[in-house]
């Protein structure tokens, strides 16, 4: 097929969207797809020249980048901050009682850094695969395939194969890494070098076995390992996504295993660092993957644009306008999180001028050095890459680099800092009271009418959540108003005060006292599951944003692709199918209260924190079913939806009346041993939240049950109105029908007598 034909324009698209790669219009420039294109290399002054690629498309004249080995001045950059900040610091020195040796003082944060970059790249380079870089190489469907069958015939695009490569490479160092972080950490620990000892295998099974610190390493081996093994093997988006998924267990790991045991806020420093290391993977993993696949991207596309125009720009332009969306998103996240986790761990100003403090400011100002890279980024260098500009493509991959090196220095300097020692003690006082031994927090004052409402304990990971998805919205909002469209005020506000409830819910005066009392614990329950859910489906999140995004034509799948991917799995139509929603959502309960699970719950942060995502999504599924006008693949009858609410609220009445009734406390280690001097005992307490369990849930299911006939009612009003306009049209055809077929029987049987 020539050129001309395959850029030709036909016309504006049926859908009405803009500004996305048409599809059939790449136009290839693969002749030395597999080399590094520097500003002067050979491959580049052929483009110049016009040189055709064997797949019919030419690269654009004077075509820039930078060699993909770039990507190793990260490591060199990271190598010479943590050396310097090791020095500065002291966390190299020998120390004087159990030093592991010189090897294992410089060898752990070796290996530390190139494990944290490894595991950024492997993250960083599966979000790209799944949703910025186009999959096939075949353009010429308006659709990508949609299953394994379709895709076994679809050569894969030359950027998304270098990207995989990278991945996979990435994938067995950070297996490899992992595993020589277990061994020199507990070298570390146990003030011993490697391998010495009579008994070195025993030992260090009994920390993989029986020390916290060593089953989170030993749980990111195997994450690593596991994670390795499916990118060697797996191809289609979904696998790659939920492959992703599953790596960021590896962040929940480091998070916990991090300068949290013992700090003053435990939740505040496990939480903040959790969300720190996810922005740094994602952004700088995608970083250093972009400059890999570099030379690759200098392919163009034909990019149509409003009113059905038509012109040609970079791959390079394209993928940086969305990558620039996950990293400007994962900027902020690093930044906010990074400023929390400091303060977490640095207690006054004056602890600022210590090595920690130093350390601390350092990566701050390097973090605002790279927001100028990046707002240079989006407001000049891209706008000047998708016009051809070569002095624009050359200026930014400089960028680019400058960028690469200033994260290497700060992974180096993370390194270091996370051996150094803040001057916030973080570990538990000898007379530490019971409250902070089993909470992490001292046991708050007696709780008043006014400090259920003035306490607060900010939860950071809820906070990035209900930040994010309100930010989502608004956009969203924003944007069907100014298109147009209509969208009721009415859900948007229902929206945000079901966001506003999540946050009070989560980090409010209920959250706090939920921790010691079994009566705040039920509320916070539920609010989650009964009350937070009916204004959050009441918004319709996921149609405002289908509404929102444009589809994209270039073999990719954007956020609009895997929300409906996701809505009409097999995972979506076991959730939201009404018995599973109704049995999850009523008997969720017991399996929660009467099991281990409840003590998994309270002792573990993880486990805290599961426990307020599983009430607020059983909660949110239930009301999507029954009240939801977000597209889900089966929606019951409502004859059906009120058989589900009253089957709910008799379960719940039960479960309310039983809790009530029992003599003995539920997880009385953790209740019975507070050591609160005001409020109820515990067993007056735990009979305390029985009733209101009862009470607090039987209230929102009678308003579901009023709101699912109200939309009964409606419903048959609005088939009524369908019924009459088509009387209208037709004249009453139907009926005249009906009323001459009931008279000619009449006549029939009148014959008959």
């Amino acid at each position: 097929m020539s050129t001309s034909a395959r850029t030709r324009d036909t016309g504006p698209r049926r859908d009405g969207s803009r500004g996305d790669v048409a599809p059939g219009r790449e136009r290839d420039s693969a002749p030395d797809a597999g080399r590094p294109l520097g500003a002067g290399s050979s491959r580049g002054a052929s483009s110049s020249n016009g040189a055709s690629s064997p797949n019919g498309g030419t690269a654009p004249a004077g075509a820039v980048s930078v060699s993909p080995w770039t990507i190793t001045v990260v490591l060199v950059a990271a190598m010479i901050g943590m050396t310097a900040a090791l020095v500065y610091g002291g966390a190299a020195a020998p120390r004087q009682v159990a030093d592991p040796g010189t090897l294992v003082r410089w060898g752990l944060p070796v290996v530390e850094t190139v494990h944290n970059i490894a595991m950024t790249v492997v993250m960083g380079g599966l979000l790209l695969a799944i949703g910025v870089v186009p999959r096939f190489a075949d353009r010429s469907r308006k659709r990508p395939p949609r299953n394994s069958k379709d895709q076994a015939g679809e050569p894969e695009h030359p950027v998304f194969r270098s990207v995989m490569q990278l991945v996979e490479a990435a994938a067995v160092v950070w297996t490899v890494a992992a595993v020589a972080v277990l061994i020199f950490t507990y070298s570390d620990v146990s003030g011993s070098g490697i391998g010495t000892g009579g008994n070195y295998t025993q030992q260090l099974l009994h920390y993989i076995t029986g020390i916290s610190t060593g089953q989170s390493q030993a749980a990111i081996v195997m994450v690593a390992a596991v994670v390795t093994t499916l990118v060697f093997g797996v191809r289609a988006l979904l696998g790659l996504f939920c492959t992703l998924a599953l790596s960021f267990v590896a962040i929940v790991a480091l998070a916990l295993n991090g300068h949290a045991a013992g700090g003053a806020d435990h939740m505040g420093a496990v939480n903040s660092l959790g969300l720190h290391l996810l922005g740094v993977c994602l952004w700088v993993g995608g970083l250093l993957v972009l400059i890999w696949v570099g030379p690759l991207l200098s392919r163009e596309f034909t990019v149509s644009g409003r009113g059905g125009s038509r012109h040609t720009e970079p791959l390079l332009a394209v993928v940086l306008r969305r990558y620039s969306v996950v990293a400007l998103g994962c900027y902020l996240l690093v930044l906010l999180s990074g400023i929390i986790n400091a303060a977490v761990r640095i207690g006054t100003w004056e602890q600022l001028t210590s090595s920690y403090g130093i350390l601390a400011l350092t990566k701050l100002v390097l973090t605002l050095l790279l927001a100028l890279a990046g707002f240079a980024h989006r407001q000049w260098l891209i706008p000047g890459v998708a016009d051809g500009s070569r002095s624009r493509a050359a200026t930014m991959w400089r960028v680019l680099v400058v960028e690469v090196v200033l994260m290497g220095l700060l992974m180096g300097i993370a390194t270091a800092l996370s051996r150094t020692a803040p001057p916030v003690p973080e570990e538990l006082a000898p007379d530490a009271s019971p409250a902070r031994i089993l909470t992490w927090y001292e046991l708050p004052p007696e709780p008043t009418f006014a400090r259920w409402f003035t306490t607060w304990r900010l939860d950071w990971f809820w906070v990035a959540v209900v930040v994010f998805l309100a930010v989502v919205y608004l956009w969203a909002a924003i944007k069907v108003w100014r298109r147009g469209d209509s969208w009721s005020v009415l859900r948007a506000v229902s929206w945000f005060v079901g966001l506003a409830t999540l946050l009070y819910a989560t980090s409010g005066g209920v959250a706090v006292y939920a921790r010691v009392l079994f009566s705040a614990h039920m509320v916070e329950h539920m609010s989650l599951t009964m009350i937070v859910p009916l204004f959050l489906v009441s918004g319709a999140p996921v149609t405002v944003v289908l509404r929102a995004l444009e589809p994209r034509r270039d073999g990719t799948r954007g956020p609009r692709e895997w929300i409906l991917r996701l809505v009409h799995s097999t995972w979506g139509r076991i959730v939201t199918h009404p018995i599973f929603a109704a049995a999850n959502f009523a008997f969720s309960i017991v399996l929660f209260y009467f099991t281990d699970l409840f003590r998994f719950t309270l002792r573990y942060h993880v486990g805290h924190e599961f426990m307020m995502v599983h009430f607020l999504f059983t909660g949110y599924m239930f009301a999507l079913v029954l009240i939801g006008i977000d597209p889900i693949p089966r929606r019951p009858s409502y004859p059906m939806r009120l058989v589900l609410l009253l089957a709910t609220m008799a379960a719940h009445a039960f479960i309310g009346i039983s809790i009530m009734s029992l003599t003995m406390v539920l997880q009385a280690s953790w209740f019975g041993n507070m050591g609160r001097p005001w409020g109820p005992s515990a067993l007056d307490d735990q009979q305390l939240g029985g009733m209101l369990m009862w009470g607090i849930g039987e209230f929102p299911t009678f308003l579901l049950a009023v709101i699912v006939a109200v939309l009964w009612a409606m419903e048959g009003a609005k088939e009524n109105r369908r019924v009459d306009r088509q009387a209208d049209r037709t004249d009453d055809a139907e009926l005249r029908a009906y009323n001459e077929m009931m008279a000619e029987l009449a006549e029939r049987d009148e014959r008959r007598r």
